[in-house]
C-alpha cells in the first residue's frame, strides 16, 4: 500500500490547486480521479465547455455586430451543434492538457479511478474494471464537486428531457426549449438558446429571478432576454412533464402546459458524496450531499479537509481555486491568511452580469447611505465600436467617505471589467483614484471613470445644498 502525505479525492479546480499548493511546499502528493474526467466537472461538463459554447454562440450568431449590420446578420446562417461542439471540444481537450502538465511537473501522482473510505486514513480506488488498490494518506482533502440535481418525479432520457450535463450530448440545436429554473445555469442556458432562435420558456416558481444580483441589473438582463423572444412564467411549478415522440409538455400547477422540443431542468446541485463512504471516515453528509467545514476547510475529522462546490455556497471555479489553496496550506501547517471577503460574482448570460460588493438592496436594507454614479456604454465611443449599446456600469459610493460600497456592471466583458472596481475595494480607494486616474482610450474600462465623475457631480450638489 502506497503511502502519502495528502491525497485529494477530485481534481477540479479545488483540487488541482490543493494538490500543486501541498506538492509545492514539498509533500507527497496523490489525486483520485476518473480517468476521463481529469479536471473535473469543472473543464469536461460544466463551466470550461458552457463558457466555450457562449463564445461561439455570441461568434456565430453575429450577436455583438446586430447594432451595425441589423438585427438579421448571422456569421453563419445554420449553425448546427457540430458548429458549436467543435470549439468546445478544443477548449476542453487543451485545458485537460494543461492541467494533467501541470500536475506531472509538479511530481503529483494520479490515481485513475473513484476513491472510497476504508477508515479515516485509507482510500481504496476502484479504477473501473474491477481492479482496486489502497493508499493511505496522513491528510485528505475531499474536492469532488457536485452534479445535477434530479427529481425523482422527472423521468429523463438525455434527448427530449435533459439536465445542464445533457446539453453537451444533444443531436442537434431544439427549436423549442423549456427550461425549469431561473437560477445562475438555466438563465446561462436560456440565453444562449435564444440568441441561436430556440423559443425558450423559462419556469420559475419564484417571483423573480437572480434576487442576489442587483434590480435593475436583472430588469435589463429580462429585457434584453424578452427581446429574443424568451418568455417568462415566475410563481410557476411544474406538476408534470409528459414525454412524446416529438418533444415533451410541461403541465404547470396553475394548468398552463407548455410544449417544446427539449425541456431542460436547471434544478440545483447535489454534492458527489453517495460513493466516497463517508460513515468508514466518521463523516456524513447533508440532504444535498455538501459537507461541513470550518473556516479553515476542514470537516469534523481534524485530517480530512473538503473544498469546493461540495462544501456549498458559492460554488464558482474561481472561490474553489482559493479554498484549495488554503485548505493545503492549513493541512500542511503552513501560515496563510483566510479567504477574501470581497469576491466577484460572474454570470455569463447573453449579455454577462458581474458585481462585487453589496447591492443596492442589501445597503438599504442595512440603513447605510449611498450614492449612485452611472456610466452607459452607449456613451463610450468603445461601447459604439463593439456594437453595445444597453451596457451599463454603476458605481454604490458612501458619501461618508467615498468610497466605493459595490459595483455592478451589465454588459461585454463584465466579468473582465469588474475586476478594476474589485482591485480598488480592495485597497481601500476612493472614487477619487478613478476621478484622477488616466484610462486607455477608447476602451469599456472608460465606464469607471464616468460613473465616479457621475457620483462625484452628485455628491458635489448635494454638499453645496447643505452649505
Amino acid at each position: 500500500m502506497d503511502n502519502f502525505d495528502l491525497v485529494v479525492l477530485g481534481s477540479g479546480p479545488g483540487g488541482q490547486r490543493a494538490a500543486i499548493a501541498a506538492a509545492k511546499l514539498g509533500r507527497s502528493v496523490a489525486v483520485v480521479e476518473r480517468r476521463d474526467m481529469l479536471g473535473g466537472v469543472c473543464i469536461n461538463t460544466g463551466t470550461i465547455p458552457s463558457k466555450t459554447l457562449r463564445e461561439a454562440v455570441v461568434y456565430l450568431t453575429g450577436m455583438s455586430q446586430r447594432e451595425m449590420y441589423g438585427h438579421s446578420y448571422r456569421v453563419k446562417d445554420e449553425i448546427t451543434r457540430d458548429d458549436l461542439m467543435a470549439r468546445t471540444h478544443h477548449v476542453t481537450g487543451r485545458q485537460v492538457d494543461v492541467i494533467r502538465n501541470q500536475l506531472t511537473r509538479n511530481h503529483v501522482t494520479m490515481l485513475a479511478g473513484s476513491g472510497r473510505f476504508t477508515d479515516p486514513h485509507t482510500i481504496e480506488v476502484q479504477d473501473g474494471t474491477g481492479h482496486a488498490h489502497r493508499v493511505s494518506a496522513k491528510k485528505v482533502i475531499i474536492a469532488t464537486g457536485t452534479k445535477p440535481a434530479r427529481p425523482a418525479t422527472v423521468e429523463f432520457d438525455g434527448r427530449t428531457i435533459i439536465d445542464s450535463d445533457g446539453i453537451l450530448q444533444l443531436g442537434s440545436i431544439p427549436q423549442s426549449m423549456v427550461v425549469v429554473g431561473a437560477g445562475v445555469i438555466g438563465i446561462e442556458y436560456a440565453s444562449m438558446f435564444a440568441a441561436l432562435g430556440t423559443r425558450v420558456t423559462v419556469v420559475e416558481r419564484r417571483s423573480t429571478m437572480l434576487d442576489f444580483c442587483d434590480h435593475e441589473v436583472v430588469d435589463a438582463l429580462k429585457y434584453q432576454l424578452r427581446d429574443l423572444a424568451v418568455t417568462f412564467r415566475f410563481g410557476e411549478s411544474v406538476a408534470a412533464v409528459e414525454r412524446y415522440d416529438r418533444g415533451a409538455v410541461t403541465v404547470l400547477e396553475s394548468g398552463k402546459k407548455i410544449p417544446a422540443e427539449t425541456v431542460l431542468y436547471s434544478a440545483g446541485r447535489q454534492g458527489v458524496t453517495e460513493e466516497l463512504a463517508l460513515d468508514a471516515a466518521g463523516l456524513a453528509a447533508d440532504a444535498r450531499g455538501r459537507i461541513e467545514v470550518d473556516e479553515h476547510f476542514r470537516t469534523s475529522v481534524d485530517h480530512i479537509y473538503a473544498v469546493g462546490d461540495v462544501i456549498g455556497f458559492p460554488a464558482l471555479a474561481a472561490t474553489s481555486m482559493e479554498q484549495g489553496r488554503l485548505a493545503a496550506h492549513h493541512a500542511c501547517d503552513e501560515p496563510v491568511s483566510g479567504i477574501d471577503a470581497l469576491q466577484p460574482i460572474g454570470i455569463y448570460t447573453i449579455p454577462e452580469i458581474s458585481f462585487v460588493g453589496r447591492t443596492e438592496a442589501e445597503l438599504t436594507e442595512a440603513r447605510v447611505p449611498f450614492e449612485v454614479g452611472i456610466s452607459r456604454y452607449r456613451e463610450l465611443a468603445r461601447g459604439q465600436i463593439v456594437g453595445d449599446s444597453y451596457g451599463v456600469l454603476k458605481l454604490l459610493v458612501s458619501p461618508e467617505d467615498r468610497s466605493l460600497l459595490g459595483v455592478h456592471i451589465f454588459g461585454t466583458q463584465a466579468t473582465e471589467l469588474i475586476h478594476i472596481g474589485q482591485a480598488v475595494m480592495g485597497c481601500k480607494g476612493t472614487i477619487d483614484y478613478l476621478v484622477e486616474a488616466v484610462f486607455n482610450y477608447p476602451t469599456l474600462a472608460e465606464t469607471y471613470k464616468v460613473a465616479a465623475l457621475d457620483v462625484t457631480n452628485k455628491l458635489r450638489q448635494l454638499a453645496a445644498l447643505q452649505d
